[in-house]
Protein backbone atom coordinates (compact mmCIF):
# COMPACT_ATOMS: atom_id res chain seq x y z
CA UNK A 1 0.00 0.00 0.00
CA UNK A 2 1.26 3.71 -0.80
CA UNK A 3 2.10 6.04 2.08
CA UNK A 4 -1.52 7.64 1.95
CA UNK A 5 -3.41 4.24 2.41
CA UNK A 6 -1.13 2.76 5.16
CA UNK A 7 -1.50 6.37 7.35
CA UNK A 8 -5.00 5.51 7.07
CA UNK A 9 -5.12 2.26 8.00
CA UNK A 10 -2.92 3.29 11.12
CA UNK A 11 -5.22 6.08 11.66
CA UNK A 12 -2.19 8.61 11.32
CA UNK A 13 -1.14 11.58 8.92
CA UNK A 14 1.12 10.52 6.29
CA UNK A 15 3.50 13.78 7.37
CA UNK A 16 3.76 11.70 10.79
CA UNK A 17 4.48 8.24 8.92
CA UNK A 18 7.40 10.41 7.55
CA UNK A 19 8.26 11.58 10.08
CA UNK A 20 8.98 8.28 11.85
CA UNK A 21 10.68 6.97 8.87
CA UNK A 22 13.29 10.03 9.29
CA UNK A 23 13.93 9.01 13.00
CA UNK A 24 14.57 5.41 11.88
CA UNK A 25 11.68 3.81 14.05
CA UNK A 26 9.70 2.74 10.94
CA UNK A 27 11.12 1.57 7.23
CA UNK A 28 9.18 1.24 4.04
CA UNK A 29 8.33 -2.60 2.83
CA UNK A 30 10.03 -1.97 -0.70
CA UNK A 31 9.46 0.90 -2.84
CA UNK A 32 7.78 0.66 -6.50
CA UNK A 33 9.38 1.02 -10.26
CA UNK A 34 8.37 5.20 -9.85
CA UNK A 35 10.62 4.72 -6.74
CA UNK A 36 7.61 5.48 -4.18
CA UNK A 37 7.43 3.91 -1.14
CA UNK A 38 5.42 0.69 -0.17
CA UNK A 39 3.97 -0.57 2.69
CA UNK A 40 2.66 -3.92 3.96
CA UNK A 41 0.18 -5.42 6.89
CA UNK A 42 3.60 -5.53 9.33
CA UNK A 43 4.09 -1.73 8.50
CA UNK A 44 0.52 -0.52 9.68
CA UNK A 45 1.03 -2.69 12.66
CA UNK A 46 4.20 -1.28 13.68
CA UNK A 47 2.62 2.20 12.97
CA UNK A 48 -0.06 0.92 15.75
CA UNK A 49 2.14 -0.40 18.00
CA UNK A 50 4.35 2.92 18.14
CA UNK A 51 0.97 5.34 18.78
CA UNK A 52 -0.17 2.95 21.36
CA UNK A 53 3.44 3.28 22.61
CA UNK A 54 2.58 7.13 22.38
CA UNK A 55 -0.79 7.24 23.77
CA UNK A 56 0.88 5.54 27.31
CA UNK A 57 3.29 7.81 27.72
CA UNK A 58 6.55 6.54 26.07
CA UNK A 59 8.75 9.23 24.18
CA UNK A 60 9.60 8.40 20.48
CA UNK A 61 12.83 7.41 22.01
CA UNK A 62 11.55 4.80 24.50
CA UNK A 63 9.30 3.90 21.26
CA UNK A 64 13.30 3.15 18.98
CA UNK A 65 13.81 0.96 22.13
CA UNK A 66 11.05 -1.16 22.70
CA UNK A 67 11.02 -1.35 18.96
CA UNK A 68 14.18 -2.71 18.97
CA UNK A 69 13.58 -5.18 21.68
CA UNK A 70 10.57 -6.57 20.01
CA UNK A 71 12.44 -7.37 16.90
CA UNK A 72 14.88 -9.40 19.24
CA UNK A 73 12.55 -11.27 19.61
CA UNK A 74 12.46 -11.24 23.44
CA UNK A 75 9.11 -10.44 25.39
CA UNK A 76 10.56 -10.30 29.16
CA UNK A 77 9.60 -6.94 30.89
CA UNK A 78 12.47 -7.59 33.18
CA UNK A 79 15.45 -4.90 32.41
CA UNK A 80 14.86 -2.98 29.40
CA UNK A 81 11.00 -2.40 29.20
CA UNK A 82 10.90 -2.27 32.84
CA UNK A 83 13.51 0.43 33.50
CA UNK A 84 11.55 2.71 30.40
CA UNK A 85 8.19 1.94 32.14
CA UNK A 86 9.34 3.10 35.69
CA UNK A 87 11.52 6.14 34.21
CA UNK A 88 8.35 7.59 32.57
CA UNK A 89 6.27 6.79 35.51
CA UNK A 90 8.87 9.14 37.14
CA UNK A 91 8.49 11.33 34.73
CA UNK A 92 4.46 11.32 35.28
CA UNK A 93 4.78 11.88 38.72
CA UNK A 94 6.89 14.58 38.52
CA UNK A 95 4.51 16.69 35.78
CA UNK A 96 1.69 15.82 37.94
CA UNK A 97 3.94 17.87 41.34
CA UNK A 98 3.80 20.63 39.06
CA UNK A 99 0.37 20.97 37.99
CA UNK A 100 -0.64 20.86 40.92
CA UNK A 101 1.27 23.62 41.67
CA UNK A 102 -0.07 24.90 39.15
CA UNK A 103 -3.52 24.40 39.63
CA UNK A 104 -2.82 26.23 43.51
CA UNK A 105 -1.56 29.15 42.13
CA UNK A 106 -4.52 29.79 39.50
CA UNK A 107 -7.31 28.96 42.12
CA UNK A 108 -5.61 31.43 44.41
CA UNK A 109 -5.53 34.16 41.75
CA UNK A 110 -8.63 33.32 40.93
CA UNK A 111 -10.02 33.80 44.44
CA UNK A 112 -8.31 37.10 44.83
CA UNK A 113 -9.31 38.11 40.99
CA UNK A 114 -13.02 37.42 42.67
CA UNK A 115 -11.95 39.10 45.72
CA UNK A 116 -11.27 41.94 44.46
CA UNK A 117 -12.88 45.68 43.85
CA UNK A 118 -10.66 48.43 42.13
CA UNK A 119 -8.11 47.64 40.33
CA UNK A 120 -7.03 44.02 39.45
CA UNK A 121 -5.20 42.61 42.54
CA UNK A 122 -3.75 39.62 40.09
CA UNK A 123 -1.89 41.68 37.49
CA UNK A 124 -0.64 44.06 39.89
CA UNK A 125 0.60 41.04 41.32
CA UNK A 126 1.95 39.55 37.92
CA UNK A 127 4.12 42.66 37.68
CA UNK A 128 6.05 42.44 40.66
CA UNK A 129 9.66 40.57 40.76
CA UNK A 130 9.33 37.12 40.90
CA UNK A 131 10.23 35.88 44.47
CA UNK A 132 7.47 38.36 45.93
CA UNK A 133 4.86 37.16 43.36
CA UNK A 134 5.58 33.56 44.08
CA UNK A 135 5.17 33.95 47.78
CA UNK A 136 1.53 35.43 47.25
CA UNK A 137 -0.12 34.41 44.07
Amino acid sequence: MTIGEAARAAGVAAPTLRYYEERGILAPTSRNHAGYRLYDERAVDQLRFIRSAQAVGFTLDDVQTLCSLSEDGSQSCQSEVQELLEHRLDDVRTKMRELRRVETGLRRALDRCRGSEGGCAVLQELRRPTKTRRQKI
